[in-house]
């Protein structure tokens, strides 16, 4: 059996609730994790201070546990280089000091293979659309990318889940009704015929969990909530936990009961 804390949207500086952030760090203390993805937005405004702080967070964590991070929108200095114009080296120059200098990195635990996709490119060509609410917040995966994740997929071990952490939420939202991420169906499919069972993502603040059936594989998409104030629709922040065993996937969703930690809520199993 293998058990993941699935968290993403942090979202340290103002918006951050620390109460709630307290209350993960116990729980990741007492429940014996395998593994923790953490699938971006780390900061509100790319500021080295609120990367400081999420650097802690996750020094803590990594007392318990491995952990995968991989970048958010809200953790790339676009300003910097609007569609390539301007100096590019400080667009993820904060994220890669105090988070991680690998974007796009892999982590391997007994039973779960994990390989991450950074979807946060900032304001570029590919992520131009005629929505202007799209500047900045839209996800994008490129060719190459696909093509990096399908040769770092072909090192797992026979029997792993394959695990894609990505930032931009695949399937559209209950209450926002976007989706982060373009071209989804496309991506959607070929993470089938890769073989990934099971996508971690954040980005529209609302928890979800959702089954994407294929006739290669079925894939599972765990978009986990924030935990910050800056929820959907007034809905409680949340984290999910998802347990791997070999013939089922589990996603439960913790939600905050305003009263000093977060409980079990909503539960999904699915046949591998």
């Amino acid at each position: 059996m293998t058990k993941i804390l699935h968290v993403s949207d942090l979202h340290f500086g103002r918006p951050a609730v620390l109460e709630q952030i307290d209350a993960i760090e116990a729980a990741i203390a007492k429940r014996s994790f395998d593994a923790i993805a953490a699938s971006g937005d780390f900061s509100q405004r790319a500021r080295a201070g609120e990367f400081q702080r999420a650097a802690v967070f996750l020094r803590d964590a990594r007392k318990f546990c491995p952990v995968i991070t991989v970048p958010g929108n809200h953790d790339v200095a676009w300003w910097f280089a609007p569609v390539g114009i301007g100096d590019e080296r400080k667009v993820y120059e904060n994220y890669s000091t105090y988070i991680s200098a690998d974007l796009e990195p892999t982590l391997q635990v007994p039973g779960a293979y994990f390989v991450g996709l950074n979807t946060a490119h900032g304001v570029t060509a590919r992520t131009l659309t005629l929505n202007p609410r799209d500047i900045s917040i839209i996800g994008d995966l490129t060719p190459s990318q696909i093509d990096a994740a399908r040769r770092k997929f072909e090192l797992a071990p026979a029997g792993d889940v394959k695990v894609i952490v990505m930032h931009h939420n695949p399937v559209a939202g209950e209450l926002s009704q976007r989706y982060g991420l373009k071209h989804t169906s496309r991506i959607l499919n070929t993470f089938a015929e890769i073989g990934v069972e099971l996508v971690l993502c954040g980005h529209d603040h609302q928890e979800a969990v959702n089954f994407i059936e294929h006739p290669r594989k079925d894939v599972i998409v765990s978009t986990a909530g924030t935990v910050s104030n800056r929820s959907r629709g007034g809905r409680p922040s949340s984290y999910n936990v998802i347990t791997i065993e070999p013939q089922s996937i589990t996603v439960v969703t913790f939600i905050w009961d305003g009263e000093g930690e977060f409980i079990p809520g909503p539960q999904r199993c699915f046949e591998r």
